[in-house]
């Protein structure tokens, strides 16, 4: 479950979450957590939200989710807040080993050693796959963050992530890529399988 408090609309009626929301009830955009000098992010108002996108998940997918984190904020209280409702719903919390810009996360006693370059230049999923594939570690596994997807209007309005959202549902469902990845033995993993 990835968690988002910076695009689109709130579950909470956003009365009860001014400190995330803007006066449209929209969500306040992510440069607004970039650009802020103290986390303006309440910690009461935001575990209202997570909860009740939580809840969400539950009622639309009948389980809890393989993992739960948070999108593209850097705020202690929204990781506070996905700690609290985490703790209370004994969910699989990602937690980044030293910061939102760290190169791996912990989750269940292994580290995820990230591979996440898709607002880097000249960004090559297919490369990036292959490096986070052949790259070995004693301590966990390597983990490549994708955001595929197809451009509509909403995200060309709303995302500085475009075309590489399109390479990326190139790339993963290209069926070379599905054999080099047999060829080099390399077997990919959901989160419940960690």
């Amino acid at each position: 479950m990835h968690t988002v408090i910076s695009a689109g609309r709130p579950l909470t009626n956003p009365k009860l979450i001014p400190s995330i929301t803007n006066p449209d009830g929209t969500f306040r955009h992510s440069s607004d957590y970039r650009a802020a000098i103290h986390d303006f992010v309440d910690l009461n108002e935001v575990v209202l939200e997570i909860e009740a996108q939580y809840q969400k998940f539950v009622a639309l997918v009948g389980r809890q989710p393989d993992y739960f984190e948070g999108h593209a904020v850097v705020s202690d209280n929204f990781v506070k807040g996905l700690e609290i409702v985490g703790e209370r719903h004994h969910l699989n919390l990602l937690r980044f080993a030293a910061g939102p810009d760290s190169p791996s996360v912990l989750f269940k006693g292994k580290v995820l050693h990230v591979f996440m370059e898709s607002m880097g230049k000249n960004y090559n999923p297919y490369e990036t796959l292959k490096r986070a594939a052949l790259a070995q570690y004693n301590d966990g596994y390597a983990m490549m963050v994708c955001h595929p997807g197809y451009l509509d209007d909403y995200l060309l309005q709303h995302s500085s992530l475009t075309v590489p959202r399109t390479q990326e549902v190139a790339m993963l469902t290209d069926s070379q890529m599905q054999e080099w990845l047999e060829r080099q033995q390399i077997k990919l993993i959901k989160y419940s399988e960690v």
